[in-house]
């Protein structure tokens, strides 16, 4: 692929475990396998991700100067991502999340924001978008320095460079949310929700209900995320819906940060959407097979191989 992807937003060091039978009464002790420390955070994510399936990607964000800044920064390096743009702050840890897994159960967290909470879209300059092909922002609303307008703006001057924008949220909380996400929704190209989210920022239980709200608020394209019952695509002029792979699941954490780097390498090739779906059910699927957010996710060949020999049912609205 010619084109990269510039991917900025939220960076996290992500401090796991694998699977418990129960979760731990007060004072109780339990053990697990392993707790491994992993690189996370949509940002972050995605490009590892992206890497693996063949895209170049620079990153941009905030990390703390401390030592879980630094195996962030040098993880990303080791994948031959870009970092320049990724800032160590002095005065901030770097962002954590405490994720914890329980056999049968979905995940709980327990997150600080750290640095990400400084991020500004002072810290991207605009000439990071040139020559980009996509412009991805990753954990908008955990981002509480990142200014809808200035964000709108950003975007807006990636749309006339001919690059397309792509926007995924993280909820902090409750609370009225859609507003901040409205002025940056007109100048998005693709906005990547769950319905989880999509649920609470619209106030509407049914998906199809869901992407119609984005889309009158300006998103040009809205894919709902759906976990195990896929995905649903609305645009104009066209609505798809997309089924989900079945495998062994050690851990969910990352499973739609690894759909949207699959979509996103769909439309960096050019792909129709149907494609693009079929990319982003694969690669989320095989994030599953390991507990860390990126370890699992098929690298190009196996997609590729994947995608062929497991077609997914791709069918119109």
């Amino acid at each position: 692929m010619s084109k990269k992807c510039l991917c900025a937003g939220i960076l996290v060091s992500d401090h796991l475990c694998t699977p418990l039978d129960h979760l731990p009464a007060s004072g109780e002790l339990v053990l697990a396998d392993k707790l491994p420390l992993s690189i996370g955070g949509c940002a972050a994510n995605v490009a590892m991700d992206l890497i693996r399936l063949g895209v170049g990607v620079t990153v941009s964000g905030c990390v703390g100067n401390d030592p879980f800044g630094s195996h962030i920064i040098q993880t990303l390096q080791s994948r031959g991502i870009q970092t320049g743009y990724v800032h160590q702050l002095e005065e901030v840890g770097t962002s954590g999340t405490l994720i914890i897994n329980v056999q049968g159960e979905d995940r709980r967290f327990v997150h600080a924001l750290g640095a990400n909470a400084k991020y500004t879209v002072e810290s991207l300059p605009e000439e990071a978008i040139e020559g980009c092909g996509v412009f991805y922002v990753g954990g908008y609303l955990l981002l509480p320095s990142l200014e809808p307008y200035k964000l709108a703006s950003r975007f807006r001057a990636a749309r006339q460079l001919g690059v397309k924008t792509v926007l995924d949220v993280v909820l902090p909380g409750p609370g009225d949310h859609l507003q901040a996400l409205l002025p940056v929704l007109a100048e998005t190209d693709y906005f990547l929700p769950n319905d989880d989210e999509a649920a609470i920022l619209t106030n509407e239980q049914d998906p199809m209900g869901q992407a119609e709200r984005f889309r009158q608020a300006g998103a040009k394209t809205v894919v709902i995320t759906r976990g195990g019952k896929g995905s649903l695509l609305v645009g104009e002029k066209v609505c798809l819906t997309a089924g989900s792979h079945q495998m062994e699941c050690l851990g969910a954490t990352g499973a739609g940060d690894a759909f949207d780097a699959g979509f996103i390498a769909g439309l960096l090739e050019g792909a129709p959407p149907e494609v693009c779906l079929a990319w982003g059910a694969a690669a989320g699927a095989s994030c599953v097979r390991e507990v860390s957010a990126t370890d699992g996710v098929f690298t190009r060949a196996e997609l590729e191989e994947f995608v062929a020999n497991n077609p997914v049912k791709v069918t119109a609205c």
